[in-house]
Parts: C-alpha cells; sequence; structure tokens
C-alpha cells in the first residue's frame, strides 16, 4: 500500500487481501483463508490457476527464448497465430497481437478508419472497452466519466435489454427488432458515410451479462453490411471458451470483420491479446505499411501460453464441459436459486457467464442499488460482497448483480459448493427488499 498505485479505487480506502498462492479455481490469503474463484479474477484465468501445461510452456519458452523483436518471425508467435485463425469464423486469417484488450480495442479501431476512410465510431451505452485512450472514448459505462473529455469520436445506441427494454417490449424477438430500428435510425442521423466502425461485445460483459437476443448480432451484421461499416466484435471477456465456443459470436452463427481478443486466450498467465482480422481488411496492407506496432507485440511467452492453453482446450475437452456444467449445472442451480429469494429479479446467461439481477421489488423490477451507485447508495452489494467472500467465495459484483463467471476447469462439485455458498449470500440480499 505504500508504493502501489490500484487501479479503479480511492487508494487511501483500500485494504486488499495479500494472494499467497494458488490452484486450479482456488486461491488462497496470507492468513490462511481460502476463496472459491467465481470470477476468474477478471473473467481471464480461463483454464484456472496454474495450470500444469501452461506453467511447463512458459518455462520451457523462456529456457529457450525469452523476448524477441515483433519485427522478426516465431516459431511460437506463428503457430498460435495460425491455431487462432483456425477456430476464427468465416475469412478471419490474421492475427495482429497486442499486449491486452485494450490495445487490441485500439488497433480494431484503426484498422477500421484505414480501411474505410471514415472517423466515426459507433458503440453501446452499456459497455466497456478498456482503459486506454481510444478504449475508454468508446466506453459506455460510468468508468469513462472521470476520464473526460477523451476527444474520441463516438457515438452511442442502446443494445437490447429484454428485462430493462428501452423500448417497453415484452418478446425477446420484438427487443431485437426495436433495438435494430433504433441502430439504423443513429446511423442515418449520424450519416453512414462518416462511420468507420460498430463495435460490440458480443456479450455484453461488466454491464450485465447481456445475452444478445434471436437475430440481433445477425441483424447488426446486415446493417453494418449495407451501409458500408465494420463489424467489430469485442471478446475480450468471452472469447476462448467462455460461453462455450471459441469465439461467442459462433454461438449466433455471425462472422464479424474484426475481433478482439486477450484474457482468456492464455488465461493471463502472461500478457497477451490481439486483433483477428478479415482478409478484406488485412490485405489493404500487402502493398502499405499498417501505421502501428507495439514494442511486446505476440511476446513469445505469452505465445507459447497461448499455444498451450488451446492444447489443453483440445484434449481436456473444455468447450463441451462448459456447454454441458454451464447449462444443466450452473445455469440450472442459479434458476432454481431465483425461485427461493424475491431479491433476484433475473438471473440470464450462457456456459460459465452468468448475471443474478438484484431487486428491491420484483413486481417494479427497482434495482438493490442505484445506477451507478456508490458510498452509502452502494452499501447492500458492499454487504453481499462481504457476505460472500466471508464464506470462502469470490465474487464479480457490479452494479446491481452479482456476475459467476468460474474458471472453465471448474468441477461440478466445486459449482455446486459455490451454489450452496451463493444460497446463503442471497438470503442476506434478500434483507434488503421491500418484504425483508
Amino acid at each position: 500500500m505504500d508504493h502501489v498505485f490500484y487501479s479503479w479505487s480511492a487508494q487511501a480506502e483500500l485494504n486488499p487481501i495479500t494472494v499467497e498462492g494458488a490452484e486450479g479455481s482456488w486461491f488462497w490469503d496470507d492468513k490462511g483463508n481460502r476463496y472459491l474463484d467465481f470470477s476468474s479474477q477478471l473473467v481471464n484465468v480461463n483454464l484456472g490457476h496454474q495450470h500444469p501445461d501452461v506453467v511447463a510452456a512458459i518455462v520451457e519458452q523462456a529456457q529457450v527464448l525469452t523476448t524477441i523483436s515483433p519485427t522478426v518471425a516465431n516459431n511460437k508467435r506463428s503457430e498460435l497465430a495460425a491455431l487462432i485463425a483456425e477456430r476464427a469464423p468465416g475469412d478471419l486469417n490474421r492475427v495482429f497481437f497486442t499486449t491486452g484488450g485494450a490495445e487490441a480495442v485500439e488497433h480494431a479501431v484503426r484498422l477500421a478508419r484505414q480501411h474505410t476512410g471514415r472517423t466515426k465510431m459507433l458503440a453501446a451505452y452499456r459497455s466497456y472497452h478498456g482503459g486506454t485512450g481510444v478504449a475508454i472514448g468508446l466506453t459506455g459505462e460510468p468508468r469513462r466519466w472521470g476520464t473526460e473529455p477523451t476527444n474520441v469520436d463516438v457515438v452511442r445506441f442502446f443494445g437490447p435489454y429484454p428485462y430493462r427494454s428501452p423500448w417497453g417490449t415484452t418478446t425477446p424477438e420484438d427487443e431485437t427488432a426495436a433495438a435494430l430500428a433504433h441502430l439504423e435510425q443513429v446511423i442515418v442521423l449520424e450519416g453512414a458515410q462518416n462511420i468507420a466502425g460498430l463495435i460490440l461485445e458480443s456479450v455484453i460483459g461488466t454491464n450485465g451479462v447481456l445475452i444478445p437476443p434471436p437475430g440481433y448480432l445477425a441483424g447488426v451484421r446486415a446493417l453494418c453490411d449495407k451501409y458500408g461499416i465494420v463489424d467489430i466484435a469485442d471478446e475480450v471477456m468471452v472469447g476462448f471458451g467462455r460461453i462455450g465456443e471459441w469465439f461467442a459470436c459462433q454461438a449466433w452463427d455471425v462472422t464479424p470483420d474484426l475481433i478482439t481478443f486477450a484474457k482468456g486466450v492464455n488465461s493471463g498467465y502472461v500478457p497477451l491479446g490481439g486483433v483477428v482480422i478479415s482478409e478484406k481488411i488485412a490485405s489493404q496492407f500487402d502493398h502499405k505499411a499498417y501505421p502501428g506496432g507495439l514494442t511486446y507485440s505476440g511476446h513469445v511467452l505469452g505465445c507459447a501460453a497461448g499455444v498451450a492453453s488451446i492444447g489443453v482446450f483440445e484434449r481436456d475437452k473444455i468447450l463441451p464441459h462448459v456447454r454441458h456444467v454451464g447449462e444443466d449445472v450452473l445455469g440450472a442451480g442459479l434458476c432454481k436459486l431465483a425461485e427461493s429469494h424475491p431479491s433476484v429479479g433475473e438471473v440470464r446467461g450462457k456456459g460459465f457467464f452468468w448475471a443474478v439481477e438484484l431487486v428491491k421489488d420484483g413486481t417494479t423490477r427497482e434495482p438493490l442499488v442505484p445506477f451507478a451507485a456508490s458510498g452509502k447508495d452502494a452499501a447492500a452489494m458492499g454487504t453481499l460482497t462481504a457476505a460472500a467472500k466471508s464464506r470462502g467465495l469470490w465474487p464479480f459484483v457490479a452494479g446491481n448483480r452479482l456476475q459467476i463467471a468460474p474458471p472453465l476447469t471448474t468441477s461440478e462439485d466445486e459449482i455446486r459448493q459455490g451454489l450452496e455458498i451463493l444460497d446463503e449470500v442471497l438470503t442476506v440480499a434478500d434483507g434488503f427488499t421491500v418484504d425483508g
């Protein structure tokens, strides 16, 4: 605390635990407290903590070559790019490596602007795209506020949110139709000839685990095609198995022009991210230089970890595990909890990515805490966070939601153990409802 400056925090109000070690779905502090990691840290430790295959790959690579310039070729970098391209949809066949998700977003926007010759970007209000200049400017949520003015040429739109529909719809299909009509109106009013790209999380992450209703992502793709706009899928959080697919957009059979990734590509063991690029965009730079680069682009230790990670996914059948356990154990268990807790307004999710939206009143759907609450207004969620941690469960808390994102290797028994603790935590939440 004397020398480390922590992100997104008031420094004098912090009292972080000191983590001493971790293994699988668990980590522990210097006081001997063990925590079941139901957040995968920052939704990135997809293969769990200290996976032996990934650790061994890093050690082996470090003994051969620890780092090399991105201006030369390297076998691990090339191998990982090929593995990613093989698993990406459509003609997304080239990979520009970065060191994280925010940089991936920065370069995706640059690619879109270079490709179209336009500058304006479209982004959703309920979104998070990273903490750097362009990325935070695109972000629609309150973390952007403290950085303004961002000087990013961006226009925002409302995405679908059936539980709290901006258009008052009553079915997922009507929500899709309303959201697409709204988006097209924004495009027309802003002038399609000015819009370079549209960036959208395939599944909205920190801002609610909002699963796109039927036809929405395909409709966005169609609008981008109609108006010559580059379709950017931000999959920094939901790529590499989080919902049971290599890339989340594949669950809806949609192929964007660019996909940003990071986090799950190697479980965050070494910083790595990137952009998967369609041939029609990548080929534009076959005979002219792309105006961008990074010293640590495609760091060989990160790429070695990524190659090993994909190997583990294939060998251990991680994607089928996520689909089965995500639906039959985690999702079903959360829905069952909702039946007995009046504080639960809605449960939604897919794979190993779920949200439990908490309310004061199930009839009016008033959130348990207000939007962008802080201090005393956010006290209820602070109480729930403490209740979970005191019982050995490490939660992912965002707004009025408990978001559930365990490592993809978490066993059925561990999921059930976490659900038992959540049952106790939701009993505490019930005390904050109008009937509590």
